[in-house]
């Protein structure tokens, strides 16, 4: 919505400008909006509809992008709490002043998080027998 808000706001300044007619002018800014909005509903429910295609389809190359962010953050995770904790403990027992710093994370957590979420809807489809066999 933020998206939205900044490009219909300069258009409603315009408004102001052009129209004198304060009723006439917060009629044209609701219809606007309005429209803006529903326009943007209605790309989400597209995008929605190719996920779907996407996620039925057989191929791992068309289906197999979802396991694939879902594998890279998990690799980012075992670096992050467990390979480079462990390399930095071993480098430290051989009295090594090298340091593995840290993967920063912060992008890649929403993303994680997200798909932890639609994993949750994924473990309720199957305890309601309702998933899709491949």
């Amino acid at each position: 919505m933020s998206i939205l808000n900044s490009l219909i706001n300069p258009v409603t300044k315009l408004l102001d400008k052009v129209i004198e007619d304060k009723d006439t002018k917060n009629a044209i800014a609701f219809e606007l909006s309005t429209m803006a909005e529903k326009h943007a509903q209605e790309l989400a429910k597209g995008q929605l509809d190719v996920n779907k295609v996407e996620a039925a389809h057989k191929n791992l190359f068309v289906a197999g992008w979802r396991p694939a962010v879902g594998w890279v953050c998990c690799l980012g995770m075992a670096g992050n709490f467990l390979i480079i904790p462990l390399a930095n403990f071993a480098l430290a027992l051989s009295s090594s002043p090298i340091t593995i710093p840290l993967i920063e994370t912060s992008e890649m957590m929403p993303v994680l998080m997200g798909m932890l979420g639609l994993g949750a809807m994924r473990t309720v489809e199957k305890t309601k027998n309702v998933q899709r066999e491949r």
